[in-house]
């Protein structure tokens, strides 16, 4: 695979910024006709699709962030020298081809090529079929940005292929494939994983939760529950459970409080038998939620539950959740601790929102995907993370 110098990869992100810039309006037109023709009845996948001022303002300074980053390819990760004089030394390098399956999100055709492209992998790009007009032009965007700079229009290739042509694609690619990320719901994820015959890294589902512990502030909590719960529900990261020690000090008030909070928010609340018992008002009653703790709502929907101390809320969390985000609410260093090293999730937070977690709120510029896998990458996946290694050994002549 031929490396590009970093200087050249630069130039043709800042000619893809130019080409935003210039065509804005076109772009935006473009969007039009994808929101035209939606015909589905999913609000966070309509949410994802649209493309605005405020989407292409977001692209440019992701781009921006991609071009300030350092190059991630060639870094050293470790050094030794052999008794015999052998210099060894591994170092990031690239997958070669990355693939990219997604839903909706025109802005991951921008985001996942560039962080591919820095990273000097050639990338598929499979979006689904509600943003093609979007994704054509935003793929013009990089082969005209490509073109400027003598480069082969391969390095960013968008695939318009129908389930049964992705599928055999995946069990036979026409072309090198390396790594698959599928970045969506379920039942894409399943299809992927049944299908394809190289690596997948899995970009999973959210269900986040929160545990507010007995000694947890409780205007610090409202505030982080409102946020995390109402702030963007299309995220992956959005909150969709609240677990509470059953010894938090004024339950009642305190849950009643909670429940008025999120009404105002328009949030549908279900919650757990133990909380109905709980309420100072009894105004609304409880149910079993056992079949509701796996469900990722993306929804402005969120379950509550009470529990009888951090084990507890651990193991509940461990057994359902997504694997992406948690958070506690504690003002104990310790408890914090001890849930944030318990729980099985890519993220953990203590007195903060879920809706951090994002490559570019962590400061990574942008991102492919959150993985939720453990191999070979966990979390946000940007620039730095969209590299494999490489062990360069230097000799004169030895020999075992």
């Amino acid at each position: 695979m031929v490396l590009l110098a970093t200087d050249i990869k630069d130039k043709v992100l800042g000619a893809v910024k130019t080409q935003l810039l210039e065509r804005r309006e076109e772009i935006i037109a473009a969007n039009a006709r994808d929101l035209a023709a939606w015909q589905g009845d999913d609000q966070a996948m309509y949410d994802r699709l649209v493309v605005n001022d405020k989407k292409v303002d977001l692209m440019v300074k992701a781009v921006e962030d991609i071009i300030a980053d350092s190059d991630p390819v060639g870094s050293v990760i470790y050094t030794h020298t052999h008794p015999n004089g052998l210099k060894i030394e591994n170092r990031t390098a690239p997958f070669g081809s990355v693939m990219i399956i997604y839903e909706s999100r025109p802005d991951v055709t921008i985001e996942a090529a560039m962080v591919a492209f820095k990273s000097n992998n050639k990338i598929l790009l499979k979006g689904g079929k509600e943003a093609i007009y979007s994704n054509r032009i935003l793929v013009d965007c990089w082969h005209q940005a490509l073109a400027q700079n003598n480069l082969s229009t391969e390095w960013v290739h968008l695939l318009e292929l129908r389930r049964d042509e992705t599928q055999a694609f995946l069990k036979n690619p026409d072309r090198p494939l390396d790594l698959i990320v599928p970045r969506g719901g379920e039942g894409l994820i399943s299809f992927v994983k049944n299908h394809a015959k190289c690596p997948v890294l899995i970009s999973g589902r959210g269900n986040n939760f929160l545990y507010v512990h007995d000694d947890a502030s409780w205007e610090t909590t409202m505030s982080v529950v409102v946020n995390a719960k109402t702030d963007k529900i299309s995220a992956c990261n959005a909150l969709d459970k609240v677990l509470i020690n059953k010894n938090l000090p004024q339950l009642g008030q305190r849950l009643d409080h909670l429940i008025e909070k999120l009404k105002e928010a328009n949030v549908d609340i279900l919650i757990d038998h133990s909380v109905s018992d709980a309420l100072k008002s009894q105004e609304q009653g409880g149910q079993d939620l056992s079949s509701e703790w796996s469900e990722e709502y993306l929804a402005m929907k969120i379950a509550i539950g009470l529990v009888d101390d951090q084990e507890a809320a651990v193991a509940l969390i461990n057994q359902h959740s997504g694997g992406h985000s948690a958070a506690i609410m504690t003002e104990s260093n310790k408890e914090a601790r001890g849930f944030m090293d318990s729980v099985d999730a890519a993220a953990v937070y203590h007195n903060a929102s879920t809706r951090f977690t994002d490559g570019g709120q962590f400061g990574l510029g942008a991102e492919l995907a959150i993985s939720t896998d453990k191999l070979h990458h966990r979390g946000p996946l940007g620039l730095h993370q969209l590299v494999t290694n490489k062990w360069y050994v230097f000799g004169n002549g030895q020999i075992r």
